[in-house]
């Protein structure tokens, strides 16, 4: 623990060396040639003209020595043209002139130090731009940006073997890199799609705020938390585009993991309950809530400290102890998903079996849902497995630079909100809430009805309206009636006393048949005499 507080106070307080979108160059193998993205002011607009500035650090060198470096800009579809082949079967080019490239004609003795460009150089797309920096006063190298690319700085030592150097991507819109622009209108977006949701959700709550089940408490809580998570991820990527890289920016992006970590907990918490059928099929779970909960705190924790790892750690410095990082966060991923689907299971079937076929018919949406969203991830990953196999192919990233964010985390995020959406949708609050939580829906045979219980049912019909053609009242049933206790006896009409309005064209007699009432008995019985 000592551990993770110490990574996340040196990230909030380490010094800041890099301001800008800024990156460092060097004799290294791996860092001589750095390559961004840029976009033309055109493309995304902006308040200035984009560049690429490189400003190497001086040197001192001993004696007379002027040690030089050879440096190049050029846009990644215009590598070809940078060296040349020596003859028509080399294997490798010719890139920096010097005397024996003189000699041979590649070059002049005016380039030397420079990099080598093939003589059609002329009919590039974008600027080829080679120089020869003397480390004793090196002047800031400045290559304007005309076209959207992707566009490389590379280096070679000519006669220094240490060197360094910043290499600075300014775009027009701001310091934001020009492969991670695009998130600023997407999580701006999503945004506004989850107060959209929120406002609509928030108007079923209200309006039905007496009869609110508890799951449904727990979406509000969760909607509102997404509208707090990803307007706090657009405000640092804004704050970034601003400002660059600085210590405001290094806490806010601690800020941003950690609520990403309590977003995964807390939509899996969720999800789970509901798969458990909390507040629509149980009014509680019991102890087994508090199971869930320290699941869920404890898959938030392993959360954290991946998230905070994964700052930390650059994947050149990462080794065994990685998974003592990614092992416990796997394992509470891996119970959460095999208690969830085990739960809904159960679930669905103990609501089939009690055919209580309304509440099994949301559950089975759920589970569509649920499903449906498993074989998107799975056919994008597998669209997807086919682009990452040519990742060895050097024109994969310059291709795909504008899209890579989107393949990474852009689709997870949509994904997401369309089931999140799907769920809110399933368990809006409505009028009936509770009344349909707590109540049974009576079962249906779906075989059709038993002889046996439509004879007992006209016994019971024929017991309430006796006929008179028939002995005993029209008791057709041998069973023998209950005894009826004197308080629920109903009540004898009194003549003229309406009990149950009739309708009065349906139920009137034909001419051809005798009213009781106006029977020649009754008229005999009733007749006054003279």
């Amino acid at each position: 623990m000592k551990g993770v507080l110490g990574t996340l106070v040196a990230l909030v307080l380490s010094p800041i060396l890099v301001i800008a979108n800024e990156v460092e160059i060097n004799q290294k193998t791996d860092s001589r040639q750095q390559c961004q993205g840029m976009y033309s002011r055109k493309a995304w607009g902006g308040d200035t003209d984009p560049f690429i500035t490189t400003k190497f650090i001086k040197t001192t060198p001993k004696g007379d020595e002027d040690p030089v470096v050879s440096f190049v800009v050029f846009e990644w579809h215009d590598e070809e043209l940078v060296g040349v082949w020596p003859t028509s079967d080399a294997t490798e080019k010719e890139y920096i002139c010097n005397e024996q490239n003189v000699k041979k004609e590649f070059c002049n003795e005016t380039q030397i130090g420079e990099f080598i460009l093939s003589p059609n150089a002329s009919d590039s797309r974008n600027l080829i731009l080679p120089q020869s920096v003397h480390l004793k006063d090196p002047k800031p190298i400045h290559y304007a940006i005309n076209k959207t690319g992707y566009y490389c700085v590379s280096t070679s030592g000519f006669s220094s073997d240490s060197y360094k150097a910043a290499v600075e991507f300014r775009n027009a819109y701001g310091e934001l890199p020009a492969a991670q622009i695009a998130k600023l209108p997407f999580y701006g977006g999503l945004t506004i799609v989850y107060a959209v949701i929120a406002i609509f959700w928030a108007f079923l709550y209200v309006q039905n705020r007496h009869d609110i089940l508890p799951v449904q408490n727990y979406i509000t809580a969760i909607v509102i938390f997404l509208i707090v998570e990803y307007l706090m991820t657009w405000g640092f990527y804004q704050y970034q585009n601003t400002h660059g890289k600085n210590l405001l920016a290094n806490a806010m992006m601690i800020i941003v993991a950690i609520l990403n970590a309590g977003r995964n907990s807390f939509s899996f918490f969720l999800l789970l309950i509901v798969c458990m059928g909390y507040g629509v099929v149980k009014p509680s779970l019991g102890k087994t809530m508090v199971y869930v909960r320290i699941l869920a705190v404890t898959h938030f924790a392993f959360g954290v400290i991946y998230a905070i790892a994964s700052l930390s750690i650059t994947p050149d410095n990462a080794g065994p102890l990685v998974l003592l990082v990614i092992m416990p966060l796997a394992a509470t991923l891996t119970a959460f998903y095999v208690w969830t689907l085990n739960s809904l299971n159960f679930t669905m079937k103990d609501l089939l079996e009690r055919k209580q076929s309304v509440k099994a018919m949301m559950y089975k949406k759920l589970w569509w849902c649920i499903l449906g969203s498993i074989v998107v991830i799975f056919a994008f990953f597998f669209l997807n497995s086919f682009n990452f196999a040519g990742r060895s192919d050097p024109d994969f990233v310059p291709d795909h630079w504008k899209t890579r964010w989107f393949i990474l985390d852009g689709w997870l995020n949509l994904v997401y909100m369309v089931d999140i959406a799907y769920v809110a949708y399933l368990w809006r609050p409505t009028a009936n809430n509770r009344r349909f939580a707590m109540s049974d829906e009576i079962a249906q045979d779906d075989e059709g009805f038993e002889i046996a219980s439509f004879g007992g049912s006209l016994d019971e019909e024929d017991a309430r309206s006796p006929n008179p053609h028939t002995p005993n009242g029209g008791q057709l049933s041998p069973v023998p009636p209950k005894p009826v206790n004197d308080n629920h006896r109903p009540r004898v009409s009194l003549d003229g006393e309406t009990i149950f309005a009739v309708g009065e064209d349906g139920d009137k007699w034909s001419d051809d048949d005798e009213s009781p009432r106006n029977s020649s008995e009754r008229q005999k019985l009733t007749s006054k005499k003279d």
